[in-house]
């Protein structure tokens, strides 16, 4: 198993939150609403407002001893929902075996739950993403049959899971 910590992004993170958003933008372009190619040519001030966040949400790190972040997830609140966003773990940590997925997703439902904004945490997984699909269908989420096409790759879909909450 990994040692890790799971901790809140301060804006004093940018730069590896910068480094981290690169690794997950190369390793999975369909799971993000950005290309790598955009990415790059954001300023440090796009950085550090992205690692300071949004005042309703919440961006956690899965940080292991040596510093290196090794996984990602984001909370926000979209149409009056709480959501999951930009979830991401490195290839190596990945699996049920490490502990980094459930512990990134544990912190986002601890955020959601104290939103009183309803009882589920709802995210947007691309139809072509079996990968994150499977992974969220056993933590719990299953689809709600409500779809929207992918704006970077039209002709896929972005498919709505939820997770009940309480």
């Amino acid at each position: 198993m990994t040692a890790f910590t799971v901790r809140e992004v301060e804006e004093r993170d940018w730069v590896r939150l910068r480094a981290l958003r690169l690794e997950m933008l190369a390793d999975t372009p369909i799971a993000y609403l950005e290309k790598l190619e955009t990415a790059l040519q954001h300023t440090v001030s796009h950085w550090q407002r992205s690692a300071r966040g949004r005042p309703t949400g919440i961006k956690l790190v899965a940080e292991q001893e040596d510093g290196r972040w090794i996984g990602t997830m984001g909370g926000i609140i979209a149409e009056g929902v709480p959501t999951l966003v930009a979830v991401y773990v490195a290839p190596d940590v990945r699996g049920a075996g490490t502990g980094v997925t459930d512990a990134l997703l544990a912190g986002i439902e601890r955020w959601a739950a104290q939103q009183e904004r309803g009882d589920q945490l709802r995210l947007e997984v691309n139809e072509l993403n079996g990968r994150a699909i499977e992974a969220y269908r056993r933590r719990g989420f299953v689809p709600t049959g409500r779809t929207a096409p992918y704006p970077l790759d039209p002709p896929s879909l972005e498919l709505e899971m939820v997770k009940a909450l309480r």
